[in-house]
């Protein structure tokens, strides 16, 4: 048996990083841009299940799944199989100009597990492919040029999301003049409540706020959609409360604008559903996903509802987008989705929440527990409830070098994404090593 060929059950970690990784991160300094964020000196060589090893033998225990992408694990037998066969078929043609059978199978399995009835769909390589494609087509469909989305929000970085995202202000600088018409307001983040308030009694200044927006700045006439994350993933892995979607919704069809929402990271099983905007029993117009949809090859949709997809030949369109053995990994991943993963979501995500809040009455230092699925983000704070954000870097740091991968979200939350095959006694392990990263704090 191959070294990559050897099962990888467990965690094992020595010296971080080894005498190859070294040699890697090095190159990696002299050639890559210097743009990328790299939170610890992780070299990847293989990965398996929940499991990933470095380039020096050393095995982690993955709750990052390539953010959030690996739904299935690492090299999922199942959807390496369908990799193969259909590479040993074709790999390109590119959908834009030509059909193959890879890209319709996907586009009408996407369209029967989409969370509205009927609909279209547009393949592309990517999450920010995928909001690119909302907008644009938001646009398309209503001529009008405005849109509402929220601080907190990430929809990805080419320039027309980017225009959208409001998470960081490091991933804007310098990137100015952004796309006109896009007014941001606050998102329904109840911790920390942009009005200082406590939920339910701020009657949803939130929601109050975009009304009056509508009204004295981006008139209805003008606003062509608001689009939102069902829960703000970089933002922090915020949920908002049960009343907060379906009143955006109400104002959408009391005003004629169109809903988008953005589940790059939080579909495709993660929550617990296959998509987190079933959890408010809310009909989106249009749905962007990627990340987690083909296991970790690289792909992304836009699908909407069919009398909203109504552009002309030529308006958009994508080389790689629908690549044949992308679709193919999609479509033996949603299977694979759809026989377990999604329940497994759903029953170990409570049991994570359950050992997470067990811990915040143990260290003060946490602030806020919450989650849905296997989508689950730990607020630290401070005694004053200001972010500790030195800490997460601290606990984070600590966790890999014990053997667990996490990674920050919003000013100083770890998330807890694993990959949807995680299993209790792999939940408990990662518990014992964030315990141990805490009380590392206290010394």
């Amino acid at each position: 048996m191959g070294t990559e060929d050897r099962e990888l059950e467990g965690i094992a970690v020595k010296t971080l990083p080894g005498k190859r990784a070294k040699k890697i991160l090095d190159m990696d300094r002299q050639y890559l841009s210097p743009s990328l964020t790299r939170h610890y000196p992780l070299v990847v060589a293989r990965g398996k299940g929940a499991y990933v090893e470095d380039v020096d033998g050393n095995v982690f225990l993955d709750f990052t799944a390539g953010i959030a992408v690996c739904s299935t694990g690492h090299c999922h037998p199942e959807v390496v199989k369908a990799i193969k066969k259909q590479a040993e078929t074709l790999i390109h043609m590119s959908g834009t100009d030509f059909y193959y059978e890879p890209q319709v199978l996907l586009a009408k399995k996407l369209v029967e597990i989409a969370p509205f009835e009927g609909g279209r769909v547009f393949l592309c390589n990517s999450g920010t492919e995928a909001v690119e494609c909302a907008f644009k087509l938001a646009r398309y469909h209503t001529r009008r040029p405005n849109i509402i989305a929220f601080y907190g929000a990430f929809h990805g970085r080419t320039m027309g999301s980017l225009s959208l995202t409001a998470s960081r202000a490091v991933q804007r600088k310098h990137f100015s003049p952004l796309i006109s018409g896009v007014f941001h307001v606050p998102y329904a983040y109840c911790y920390r409540c942009a009005y200082g308030k406590e939920y339910p009694e701020c009657d949803f200044e939130c929601v109050s706020f975009i009304k009056f927006l509508l009204n004295k700045v981006s008139p209805s006439e003008d606003t062509s959609a608001i689009i939102v994350e069902p829960v703000q993933g970089e933002g922090g892995y915020v949920i908002p409360p049960p009343e907060f979607l379906p009143m955006l919704r109400e104002i959408c069809d009391e005003l004629n604008l169109l809903l988008i929402v953005d589940e790059v990271q939080s579909g495709m099983g993660r929550t617990g559903k296959m998509f987190a905007v079933e959890h408010f029993n809310v009909k989106p117009d249009i749905l962007a996903i990627a990340k987690g949809i083909a296991s970790g090859l690289p792909l992304g949709a836009c699908i909407a509802r069919e009398e909203v997809m109504n552009w002309e030949t030529g308006s958009h369109a994508s080389t790689f987008g629908g690549n044949p053995v992308a679709c193919a990994a999609a479509l033996r991943t949603i299977q694979i989705l759809e026989e377990g993963l999604i329940r497994n979501a759903q029953t170990i995500g409570k049991y994570l929440i359950k050992r997470l809040n067990e811990l915040q009455t143990t260290f003060s230092i946490i602030g806020d527990v919450r989650g849905l699925g296997l989508m689950v983000g730990v607020e630290l704070v401070r005694d004053d409830k200001n972010p500790a954000s030195e800490a997460v870097k601290d606990v984070i740091n600590y966790c890999f070098r014990n053997g667990l991968l996490l990674l920050p979200a919003g000013e100083s939350v770890i998330r807890f994404m694993p990959p949807l095959i995680i299993k209790k006694d792999e939940v408990d392990t990662a518990i014992d090593i964030f315990y141990q990263a805490l009380n590392n704090l206290r010394r």
